[in-house]
């Protein structure tokens, strides 16, 4: 491409672009769940929250503890899981895309749903935006019904999380992990 033509625009409604020119937008703050049960589950979050620290124009600024919990309509062996904050300047599609290449990086497979993963990276909330579309819904649609995000969400954001949502899965095992 020669130097100074400008690139084509891509004008899907979930296309992924960057703009490396002009004024950077406000940061967002955007919590994001993480998770897995094959291989070392618990190396693979920590690595993970490093991945996320360097995706560009993000900051973790929040970190759960680490939790071990139960499959929620699953099989397979107990999860590691955390939830991070961080403030970030990508747009929702371009963080969750970045989120997609993390866990790719990690190995992961989807071979049907709710398999047993290296890695499971999931965007709950990115500031007060409601988001529908073909590759994104945020808030998550099921957060609420998962003590396995609630509980490490509660521990950094207890905005976020109600009374009532922790009462509806008190019965779902998770423990945190020192």
């Amino acid at each position: 491409m020669a130097v100074g033509r400008p690139q084509a625009a891509i004008h899907s409604p979930d296309a992924v672009t960057t703009r490396p020119r002009g004024p950077l937008r406000e940061p967002v703050r955007a919590y994001i769940a993480l998770g897995a049960n094959l291989g070392n589950a618990r190396a693979a979050v920590l690595a993970a929250m490093q991945s996320i620290a360097a995706l560009p124009q993000t900051e973790v600024v929040a970190r759960s503890a680490l939790y071990r919990s139960a499959p929620v309509q699953a099989q397979g062996p107990d999860f590691i899981n955390a939830v991070v904050g961080v403030d970030t300047r990508l747009n929702a599609l371009e963080l969750l895309a970045g989120l997609q290449q993390i866990e790719l990086e990690a190995g992961r497979q989807r071979p049907y749903k709710n398999a047993p993963r290296t890695l499971d990276l999931d965007l709950l909330l990115y500031g007060q935006a409601h988001i529908t579309s073909a590759t994104l819904t945020v808030p998550h649609p099921r957060m609420g019904e998962r003590a396995f995000v609630l509980q490490p969400l509660a521990e950094i954001a207890p905005q976020h999380v109600t009374a009532a949502q922790r009462a509806a899965v008190v019965q779902q095992r998770i423990e945190r992990l020192d």
